[in-house]
């Protein structure tokens, strides 16, 4: 009778055990070899990149976050209008860096229709960089964050009021006029 050498499982990469990485879908999309627009979005921010793969590591060629759009007078927050403002700039951002194409990379999230990835990537496309992605379904309105506005103009007055925009109220901004807000920071990064 021979003894058992070695363990009788694998231990899957740490990244894949918490949920991290997929590395089937990060394989398919290294092999492409075209740089990757990654999008991601926290509690308070979007962020989103150009990601080149260089041997054995990856390297951030052009990053843009919520953040950055204060310089065009926005008020970073994590919507709709911040996603789409946000992969503008990265657009405008990879075309001055001589990006012409990119692939879009999803990570874990789940890509749904309406959601902060789509209006990202609206914005991305709106920019010039090519990105192969069928007919992005998105309404306008909320992409300018119409909604958001008449919302506000819903509460004013009230308590809920304050709770909800808060942050705006801090920063000197009227949730009310956030079409025109988006319209202006918009044609700035444009320029």
């Amino acid at each position: 009778m021979s003894k058992a050498v070695g363990p009788t499982y694998t231990v899957a990469f740490k990244r894949r055990r918490e949920y991290l990485t997929n590395y089937r879908k990060r394989l398919a999309l290294l092999k492409s070899e075209t740089p990757r627009f990654v999008v991601r979005k926290t509690n308070r921010m979007v962020i989103a990149q150009i990601v080149e793969y260089t041997s054995g590591s990856d390297r951030t060629v052009v990053n843009a976050t919520s953040a950055d759009l204060k310089k065009f007078g926005w008020h970073p927050r994590a919507n709709l209008p911040t996603a789409y403002l946000v992969g503008l700039l990265c657009g405008k951002l990879a075309a001055k860096g001589k990006i012409k194409k990119a692939i879009l990379d999803t990570g874990l999230s789940s890509p749904r229709k309406g959601s902060f990835l789509f209006a990202a990537l609206k914005g991305f496309k709106d920019a010039g960089v090519e990105i192969p992605a069928g007919e992005i379904q998105i309404d306008d309105s909320r992409i300018s964050g119409k909604h958001i506005a008449e919302y506000a103009k819903s509460l004013a007055g009230s308590e809920k009021y304050a709770l909800q925009f808060g942050d705006y109220v801090k920063a000197h901004v009227k949730p009310e006029d956030m079409e025109q807000l988006f319209n202006d920071a918009k044609q700035k990064i444009m320029k």
